[in-house]
């Protein structure tokens, strides 16, 4: 196995929900490996702090971009603009996403799409868009971030709709997979449990709720930064080559009982 099989450099990166959390994580785990990076969320402040903090690291291009993922004709305008700076999208990394938190019985309309606006027709969008570009390339990684609640759900926790969206992430990766495998694209999801971000700051904080992790996941634990770093790699690395149309769970252990 050649030692470089990990190895990005010169790879064209576009991480979506790239202004804070995970997508910082992984915009910065991909820069590490060599990758020239695209980032694109609705807040360009913060993808300018991104950008200067990924460039302070390492020597790579990075293209920050003010993006409204629900936006169809944001995306494909956006889609273009990366194209005309650095030629091609090797590697797509959907990671923009939402939760709500409510009863299903009142739960409202408008939190409902929201979460599954954002998590689940988001993906598809972007996922399209860029899509179109790695078929003419005959080349892609695509990585969509699905969750523990892809496959399972959470006592005391009312989260009908991030449940929904992410099952459907699931398998709308593995569609996308059977569709583009002989396009030279791979598509596949990373699985996490609870992992810092803006998204859990304030679960991750109760006590209560930590409690609850500690009963349902075998590592008693949220996950630490960085854990989801090997994953993510993994599938935009040309190592999975022959592996896609799968999710990788990254959860302490809690989808294994």
């Amino acid at each position: 196995m050649s030692k470089d099989l990990f190895d990005l450099t010169g790879k064209i990166a576009l991480v979506t929900g790239g202004s804070s959390g995970l997508g910082v994580q992984f915009a910065k785990a991909l820069a590490r490996q060599g990758a020239n990076i695209a980032i694109i969320a609705r807040r360009l402040e913060k993808l300018e702090a991104t950008k200067q903090a990924i460039k302070a690291e390492y020597d790579v291009d990075v293209l920050a971009l003010s993006c409204d993922v629900l936006d169809v004709g944001q995306i494909r305008d956006t889609v273009a603009a990366i194209k005309d700076h650095f030629g091609r999208i090797d590697i797509l990394v959907n990671n923009a996403g939402t939760a709500r938190i409510a009863p299903a019985e009142t739960q409202s309309d408008e939190d409902w799409l929201a979460v599954i606006n954002t998590n689940l027709n988001a993906v598809y969008y972007v996922a399209r868009e860029v899509g179109k570009l790695m078929k003419e390339q005959q080349y892609g990684k695509i990585i969509n971030l699905g969750s523990i609640h892809s496959t399972v759900a959470m006592r005391k926790l009312a989260i009908s709709g991030y449940c929904a969206s992410k099952g459907g992430v699931l398998m709308l990766t593995k569609e996308l997979a059977n569709e583009w495998a002989k396009d030279g694209i791979t598509v596949n999801a990373l699985g996490p449990a609870y992992f810092e971000s803006e998204m859990t700051d304030a679960v991750l904080k109760d006590e209560n709720f930590l409690k609850l992790i500690e009963l349902s996941c075998p590592m008693g634990r949220p996950g630490r930064p960085g854990e989801l770093d090997g994953a993510l790699v993994y599938f935009a690395s040309d190592a999975s080559t022959y592996t896609t149309g799968q999710i990788l769970w990254i959860d302490g252990g809690w989808t294994a009982i």
